[in-house]
């Protein structure tokens, strides 16, 4: 059995991926997370009980408590999620970002090095760092083209810099240090227990209770989606199988402008929840994002051809799924609108071994 340690599992991706790692293998997992306000113990319900699952509350960029969670769990691999994400909360308050992503990914990889280089010759070699990172680090793509693994990076937002900043990190330390790193690369994830501030979650929930669907511009920025749980598992087998100081791009082939994204949604609930049909007559323009990047779209040909992987969704089966799942989650909904999932938090985890 495998031990793996799992950073930011609290959160939209890394709860994904522990789901599966308990669900579908028999390996265990350690979760680090420091439960900001995207940590929401509430998505691992499912699996907190399980004996092979153990929950940390530690920030990243605490050394002392890192490095006790290494020295007392001794991990076979680590996945970092753990990061500050949202793009229009970089814009107002940078300083987060600048502190978990780039900080944190350096505290992260010293106290991974320094347990690493105290490890057999056998679990030195096996030992793996995966660093689960962004096509945001690549900027802003033209109407036609691809992000491939050697695009060169340029991001545009303090987020994509900090993410890019760490991107560098894992780099450095894998060529001077030589710790066994992997980096992944993706691009928009979409599906269930996503925090609703981003656009999918935000427009279902916005329009099951007839509130304006704010859309950015004229809403032609172009993504590629990726459904959570198909990315989920692009992780795992890159961590499994990928090679050493290798970087993979993980995307969905489903490039949609967000006006295609929210229309698509309002005809699933037109379908799936008719009242207040149609939905689409609260589509609302907004002021656009500054710098908003036009156009993202991942080749993802490497990891097919090298590790197997494509995604098992395409964009309508994900959407659909996704529009369903909070349809019929409103306990998990309300938890997250209400902010009562906080309240649990600071009752349960407040005083505790990190801030």
């Amino acid at each position: 059995m495998t031990k793996i340690l799992i950073t930011g599992g609290a959160g939209f991706i890394g709860s994904a991926v522990i789901r599966q790692f308990i669900n579908d293998t028999d390996h265990s997992v350690i979760n680090v997370d420091k439960l900001t306000y995207a940590g929401n113990l509430q998505s691992l319900a499912s699996v907190s009980d399980d004996p092979r699952y153990c929950f940390e509350h530690v920030d990243i960029c605490d050394a002392a408590e890192v490095a006790r969670v290494f020295r007392e769990h001794q991990p076979d691999a680590v996945m970092h999620l753990a990061a500050e994400s949202h793009v229009d909360r970089s814009i107002s308050g940078p300083a987060a970002f600048i502190q978990t992503n780039i900080v944190g990914t350096y505290t992260l990889l010293e106290a991974a090095r320094e347990y690493w280089n105290g490890l057999d010759a056998a679990r030195k070699t096996a030992f793996r760092f995966h660093h689960i990172s962004t096509d945001e680090v690549y900027g802003s793509l033209d109407e036609t083209g691809f992000f491939t693994e050697d695009t060169a990076y340029e991001p545009n937002s303090p987020y994509s810099a900090s993410k890019a900043s760490s991107d560098h990190l894992v780099r450095a330390w894998h060529h001077t240090y030589g710790l066994p790193v992997l980096t992944t690369n993706c691009s928009n994830n979409y599906g269930p227990y996503h925090f609703p501030e981003k656009l999918i979650p935000l427009v279902i929930l916005n329009a099951v209770n007839g509130k304006p669907l704010p859309i950015y511009g004229k809403g032609d920025n172009i993504r590629d989606w990726l459904y959570v749980d198909d990315h989920a598992r692009a992780l795992r087998l890159v961590l499994e199988r990928g090679t050493p100081g290798e970087t993979y791009n993980i995307g969905g082939w489903n490039e949609k402008t967000n006006l295609e994204v929210v229309q698509s949604i309002c005809a699933i609930l037109d379908d799936l929840h008719p009242q207040g049909a149609p939905h689409n007559r609260h589509i609302t323009y907004v002021t656009d994002r500054p710098g908003h990047d036009k156009r993202y779209a991942i080749d993802a040909s490497k990891i097919a051809r090298d590790l197997g992987w494509k995604p098992q969704e395409n964009f309508e089966s994900g959407l659909r799924k996704t529009v369903a799942w909070y349809l019929a989650n409103d306990a998990w909904v309300q938890g997250v609108t209400s902010g009562e999932y906080q309240h649990w938090l600071q009752k349960n985890y407040t005083n505790r071994s990190a801030a």
